[in-house]
């Protein structure tokens, strides 16, 4: 293991560059991490063994007071059980070295672990016991139990975390600029009226339906030996249902287990994990592209730090670098993510190591979405709408009402209304208001219809209220129990 590596000395940008901002993930991913929820899965699947009824635990459940029989579900702590727990829940950056220097020897990081806990039964008197450590198992039962629990606590408690923050100023911005009217573009070209409001709703909506759909997806462990038919322990104890044991003891530690499985876990799972992250990312992407568009429109100004440099050589420029930083890091973190959700669900036969040394990988993609949502949000705050391009470029596109006036012809039944107002708007940029009003009055049409069509201006012409806009995408199942 390399001691004290700075920043500076990093080669990866997620522990380099952005460390600060990825700390969080060397609670869930870094090397001690992974040793920690390794050595957490083996003591409390000998916890959970002990719990089982067979004899050669009856000294033991005597000594701690364990009730015998009882299932890996029993609440009971006893004094031996938190003395047990304790050696996962004291776990040091000192006791990760010492794993790793039993590693150098065995050249098996998961034995490494076992050889750790053994040394700890040792010295807590428990000798007797020690070869229950790892009780028939195979590697891929702690590595596909440790590595999915450590990514559900990760992402409950950092990625969905980080989500519901962009979400929050995202909602915070489209709630203050609800009743603020843009001019919307399709194809690149003026099309009609919007609200700046709406527009970031749009994104709130759709990360929300693709948050609720990440959220909904299971996070899977394999736990049954070296095939998956728990072959060493049936063999050992054919008269334990190590079946149903397997399957509460996943449980217990808040997973859905596999089954049936080969060597590893099925991965199926977690690659809709991936890809739906995907998806999430994507919006962003997309999020941060509408506004570098907007802002190189003018329509928004960014607040200027006055220690910051937007250029090297021309000191006039104020760069919207979040967002573009933001695109950058979600593009890389997609391309890993479709990786990882391509690779891990194939493995040849039962298994071949290939899924070991991707695995190591996945807080990679996770790491710089963090960066991209973080830059996200920092770009957000920095947004100063700009009312005076916003209003301008209204003002300067009478042309963009010309749909609201047809269809109001429409539907009185005047002849060919959409035609005659091709042939005032197409093209002609340059048209306005008094365009549109002697266009109005030359009409064959009553008073009011003639009141009605000259009310309708680009700042008006905005559709429905931001209030009618929905905060969250029903799901199917809703949908259809209404």
């Amino acid at each position: 293991m390399t001691d004290n590596i700075t920043a500076l000395q990093a080669l990866s940008p997620i522990d380099g560059r952005y460390a600060s901002q990825t700390e969080a993930l060397k609670d869930y991913f870094s090397e001690a991490a992974l040793i920690k929820y390794r050595v957490r899965v083996e003591i409390e699947y000998f916890i959970a063994l002990s719990q089982t009824g067979l004899p050669e635990f009856a000294q033991f459940n005597r000594k701690t007071a364990q009730p015998v029989g009882t299932g890996v579900n029993n609440p009971q702590s006893t004094k031996c059980t938190e003395q047990l727990r304790a050696i996962y829940e004291n776990f040091t950056i000192e006791d990760a070295a010492v794993v790793k220097a039993i590693e150098k020897r065995t050249n098996h990081d998961v034995k490494a672990v076992e050889y750790f806990i053994k040394e700890k039964f040792d010295s807590m008197g428990l000798q007797e016991y020690k070869e229950f450590i790892h009780f028939g198992l195979t590697s891929q039962d702690i590595n596909n139990t440790a590595i999915p629990l450590a990514l559900k606590e990760m992402c409950q408690a950092v990625y969905c975390s980080k989500i519901e923050a962009l979400l929050e100023k995202i909602d915070e911005l489209s709630a203050e600029w609800a009743d603020v009217p843009m001019l919307a573009h399709t194809h690149g070209q003026p099309a009609v009226p919007t609200k700046v409001g709406k527009e970031l709703a749009v994104f709130s909506v759709r990360i929300k339906e693709q948050l609720r759909q990440f959220k909904a997806v299971p996070f899977c462990a394999k736990f049954g030996g070296a095939v998956g038919n728990m072959n060493a322990h049936f063999c050992a104890y054919p008269q334990v249902g190590w079946n149903e044991f397997a399957q509460k003891f996943i449980e217990s530690l808040g997973l859905t287990r596999s089954y049936p499985t080969t060597q590893i876990e099925h991965y199926d799972n977690l690659a809709a994990l991936f890809d739906a992250a995907k998806r999430i990312n994507t919006i962003i992407i997309d999020l941060c592209r509408d506004m570098w568009s907007y802002i190189s429109m003018e329509y928004f100004n960014q607040k200027v730090v006055a220690t910051e440099v937007g250029s090297s050589a021309m000191p006039q420029k104020v760069n919207p670098i979040d967002f573009e930083n933001a695109e950058g890091n979600a593009g890389l973190a997609n391309a890993i993510f479709a990786f990882l959700a391509g690779k891990l669900p194939v493995s040849r036969l039962q298994r071949d190591l290939t899924d070991s040394t991707v695995l190591r990988n996945i807080t990679v993609p996770f790491g710089h979405t963090i960066v991209a949502i973080n830059s996200t949000v920092k770009g957000l705050g920095k947004l100063i709408l700009n009312r005076e391009k916003l209003d301008s470029d209204l003002n300067a596109n009478w042309a963009i009402v010309s749909e609201g006036i047809q269809t109001v012809l429409r539907r009185i039944g005047y002849p060919q209304p959409y035609e005659a107002l091709k042939a005032l708007t197409r093209g002609k940029k340059a048209l306005c208001q008094e365009d549109l009003a002697s266009f109005i009055e030359s009409l064959d049409v009553s008073a009011d219809v003639k009141e009605e069509l000259l009310a309708i201006t680009p700042f008006s012409y905005t559709g429905i209220t931001a209030s009618a806009v929905p905060s969250a995408v029903p799901s199917a199942a809703a949908s259809s129990k209404e």
